[in-house]
């Protein structure tokens, strides 16, 4: 899996190489901490004995002992910068550090050099261990992917890796082990915990047919699983693979630091140049050595690392934080977008409701001859339904609780918005909702229900229908109260019949809803509210299933998957996947985002401000090195602890 770090990505004109070290999983804490510690003890002994090593021949021992200890230190900022030039990078943060600390040596400033690189080294250290603390909030999902699979091979119980592993294998999951691979249940029942994978600590109760995927833990029962997905394409490698990468995609803020540093950097270089010439030309008394002292003041000064450090790792800490808690956001792109959202656009099924469809009257048409039972008529709707996913169908089946001769039905065509077809013995068999049986003109009974309805049809013969209902998740109200108060609208775009969603409209308190709605139509209305929010400078998020929501959820300005774990389409088209069925985790999303946003700001002007302060003191003659460097470290380091609060 790549490696992704913060800072790699922070600034393109401050190209500062961050492969190095402490940003890599070969960070050595140890080896750091030890040429950290010989630098400071060279420099102390520098200063300490400063006048004795100066008066030997040509100050050599001062050389000995100081040199040794730049070079140490400063090493990787001198190739960076060395490298960086040949590439045509010239103005970054090591240019500016490597001419401050190579002047600061040409006027005999060596301790002051020694020490600009030294502190800016201790400020690399604190970065990476500030990196590695918000990395392992995302790592902490590694350690639920276990090392070993129990597999099944002739009636023996084998220990393998899990990558050996193929699509169809059976594995035996003990009570107490974590599941190593995403695979279908085909003996035993139990309750497992998806804590790792979901941020939620309650457990769920799994049966055979169910999919349990990666990572969960086996609470109770012995579980036999018939693997549905290689390791390289289970959720959870998926999750791991996206989260890590997620800081590749930049926020609109680092955009700007972005831009800001390619002007800044060569204005800060040439501005210094001008103190170190022109005041010495023209102002009376005034020696080159000291205004060139000042340029270089300048120079250390105006490094941008707390910039450079923090507002990717701002960034990444939300993406971490939000990992944490069950929302996997894909980019620091997203969580601007976040920010922005003015309006929530949500299906209704499987994402306001519980999807968990139970079948509750199975009605037979009256008009049939010869009569229809209601077990024939549940028969016939399963095996139309056969083929299909989709939770209504589920929910056919499991009432039917008989296997289901497939062979019997053929040419099965599932048509989105409407039902199922499919030719049984000959004749076409239907079923769906009442515009399916309109659009190819069969006559039926008319239905006033408060869930879903299915009618079936047999050719141009209406059979019957089935009443199938569905409740609202435990925290949909919640969810939309939490978005209202913070001042964002909700709307609702559903499939299923007017007298359904006024319901849930109603019980919910939404600020506005539509029925009746075809995949294409959502997205047409999604366009039209989309057309609204831009006028305004906002931004819409759709929320959906993940499957036949994926054309709204694309063209959402931030398409949010619920359920989306085990869901292909939702993790590859939204752009946020909320990995339980929590609505709330949407407003969650958003606060999350506000709260990063919030410490990025705060980390720049806190920045921008103390440095403005320091140059104009560095230019004036006040400050000096040393305060220059303490300057730089401290915005740095401030920098880092603030954005370590978006993890916490």
């Amino acid at each position: 899996m790549q490696e992704s770090s913060p800072s790699t990505n922070s600034c393109g004109s401050c190209s500062h190489d961050h492969s190095h070290d402490h940003n890599s999983e070969n960070f050595n804490w140890r080896r750091e901490r030890n040429l950290t510690t010989l630098v400071f003890v060279l420099l102390l002994i520098g200063l300490g004995f400063h006048d004795l090593l100066h008066q030997t021949p040509g100050a050599i021992a001062e050389y000995g002992v100081m040199i040794p200890a730049y070079l140490i230190s400063g090493w990787s900022v001198l190739t960076s910068a060395g490298r960086n030039i040949f590439r045509g990078q010239i103005f970054d943060e090591n240019f500016l550090m490597s001419i401050a600390t190579l002047g600061a040596i040409a006027i005999h400033q060596i301790p002051e050099a020694v020490a600009v690189m030294l502190f800016f080294k201790i400020g690399e250290i604190f970065q990476g261990l500030a990196v590695g603390n918000s990395r392992r909030s995302i790592q902490a999902l590694l350690e639920a992917q276990p090392n070993t699979a129990n597999l099944k091979v002739n009636g023996t119980v084998q220990p393998v890796d899990p990558e050996t592993v193929a699509v169809g294998d059976l594995i035996l999951v003990r009570p107490g082990e974590k599941v190593p691979l995403d695979g279908e249940i085909v003996e035993g029942s139990s309750r497992v915990d998806a804590s790792a994978l979901t941020g939620e600590s309650i457990s769920r109760a799994v049966d055979l047919g169910n999919v349990v995927l990666a990572g969960m833990i086996n609470q109770s029962g012995l579980l036999t699983l018939r693997v549905t997905q290689p390791l390289a394409d289970s959720s959870l490698a998926k999750i791991l693979d996206l989260v890590e990468n997620a800081s590749r995609k930049k926020g609109a803020t680092e955009k700007f630091i972005t831009r800001f540093a390619r002007y800044y950097t060569p204005v800060v270089v040439g501005l210094a140049a001008a103190i170190a010439t022109l005041p010495p030309l023209f102002l009376p008394g005034a020696t080159p050595g000291e205004w060139i002292y000042r340029a270089l003041v300048l120079l250390v000064i105006s490094c941008p690392c707390g910039l450079v450090i923090s507002i990717p790792l701002g960034y990444f800490g939300g993406i971490g934080r939000a990992a944490k808690r069950g929302i996997l956001v894909k980019g620091a792109t997203f969580l601007d977008a976040l920010t922005q959202v003015k309006t929530v656009v949500f299906d209704k099924t499987g994402t306001l409701t519980q999807g968990n469809f139970k079948v509750t009257e199975v009605m037979p048409s009256e008009g049939i001859t010869p009569a229809i039972t209601s077990l024939r008529l549940l028969e016939l709707a399963a095996q139309a339904e056969a083929h299909s996913n989709h939770p209504i169908a589920q929910s056919i089946r499991a009432a039917y609780k008989q296997p289901i001769d497939e062979s019997v039905t053929v040419d099965y065509q599932e048509i989105p918005g409407y039902g199922v077809q499919a030719r049984l013995r000959g004749q076409i068999l239907r079923a769906g909702n009442d515009q399916l049986l309109h659009q190819h003109g069969v006559p039926h009974d008319d239905c006033i229900f408060t869930g879903t309805v299915v009618h079936l049809a047999l050719d141009q013969q209406y059979l019957g229908h089935l009443k199938i209902a569905d409740e609202l998740k435990s925290d949909a109200k919640q969810a939309i109260q939490l978005l209202q108060q913070a001042g964002i609208a909700t709307v609702m775009l559903t499939g299923d019949s007017r007298i359904v969603a006024e319901q849930v409209a109603h019980q919910l308190g939404l600020d506005y809803y539509r029925a009746e709605l075809l995949p294409e139509d959502k997205v047409s209305i999604l366009e039209e509210i989309l057309l609204d929010a831009n006028r305004l400078k906002q931004k819409v998020a759709f929320v959906g299933d993940g499957f036949n929501d994926a054309p709204a959820i694309a063209r959402a300005d931030v398409g949010i998957a619920m359920g989306g774990l085990g869901s292909d389409a939702a993790i590859e088209t939204a752009d946020v996947v909320i990995m339980t069925d929590a609505p709330a985790k949407v407003a969650e999303a958003v606060q999350i985002a506000q709260k990063t946003l919030r410490v990025v700001w705060q980390n720049v002007i806190l920045a921008m401000v103390i440095k403005g302060i320091f140059i104009g003191l560095g230019v004036m003659g006040v400050a000096t090195l040393w305060e220059a460097v303490f300057a730089d470290v401290g915005v740095a380091f401030l920098a880092i602890l603030n954005a370590g609060r978006v993890i916490r």
